[in-house]
């Protein structure tokens, strides 16, 4: 799975029609992770637990790995790179500590460029705040 575009392939492998895969993936949903592979291996059952005895133990299965796994969390960031002259630098300097911004690169000359790392969900907010200063060019980096 992603996170913006979300992709995700189930599969069966053989089991009766969505008794394996779709339930493995229902619990993914269920625990809300993304980027993740969550893979079962029956090793017993077949005919004697039928199809909704099956359905169940992939169920559980799997309800049982990602609770019992750990689940880390990332922040999703983007690369904003700010051009200005020498003469900006103190409002640019309070701009980033006021905003909590984190400094990845610098080249602090007469023209200066501050590359920082904003929090995706935040670009929108900082890009708008950012056109109040006039003297400060700014580019999201890929």
């Amino acid at each position: 799975m992603g996170v913006e575009d979300v992709h995700y392939r189930a599969n069966d492998d053989g089991e009766p029609n969505n008794s394996a895969g779709m339930p493995i993936y229902g619990q993914i949903q269920s625990f809300a992770v993304t980027n993740v592979l969550v893979a079962v291996a029956r090793v017993f059952g077949g005919t004697k637990l039928g199809v909704g005895g099956l359905i169940t133990a992939y169920k559980e299965t799997a309800k049982l790995a990602l609770e019992n796994s750990v689940i880390t969390e990332k922040v999703l960031m983007e690369r904003l790179s700010l051009s200005f002259e020498y003469a900006e630098m103190d409002t640019i300097m309070r701009f980033i500590k006021k905003y909590q911004l984190e400094i990845i690169d610098q080249k602090l000359h007469l023209d200066c460029e501050i590359i920082v790392s904003v929090q995706k969900d935040s670009l929108p907010s900082v890009l708008e705040l950012l056109e109040a200063y006039h003297k400060i060019t700014t580019k999201i980096l890929e």
